[in-house]
């Protein structure tokens, strides 16, 4: 499988995602942007459990810079897209978009890091796993 570094997902806004506005909770959109990540580690071949139980990692968030732009509403579906930005030895930045209609709501800039799933120490990304971001 070639590299991915460009993945769109998308997600419907559901009553429960919504504050008593009927706008999505600003903390919500944190969930959709988890959630598109997870879904291009599963597209690349790597399940979230194999990672903690066979590779003993986990990738965790370091920081997020984020703009709210426009608010999603109840029964949006929006498109959450996830573009690799920069690839570090233990690290990796995500640009990622929610669009709807491919007008931009949120945009935000997200570094993972790569951590020891027992210890909670930084280490190296898996070579099988950059292999396949790369």
């Amino acid at each position: 499988m070639a590299a991915v570094k460009h993945f769109d997902w998308q997600v419907r806004v559901y009553y429960e995602d919504t504050d008593g506005g009927g706008v999505v909770y600003h903390s919500n959109y944190l969930n959709f942007m988890e959630r598109a990540r997870t879904e291009w580690l599963r597209h690349l071949g790597f399940e979230q459990t194999y990672l903690k139980d066979v590779l003993n990692i986990i990738f965790v968030v370091h920081s997020a810079q984020i703009a709210f732009k426009k608010p999603a509403k109840f029964n949006d579906l929006l498109t959450i897209t996830s573009s690799l930005a920069k690839t570090g030895r233990g690290s990796f930045e995500f640009l990622q978009k929610i669009t709807i209609n491919q007008q931009v709501l949120v945009e935000a800039q997200v570094k993972v890091a790569c951590v020891d799933a027992k210890s909670f120490k930084p280490v190296g990304i898996p070579e099988q796993i950059r292999l396949k971001m790369e």
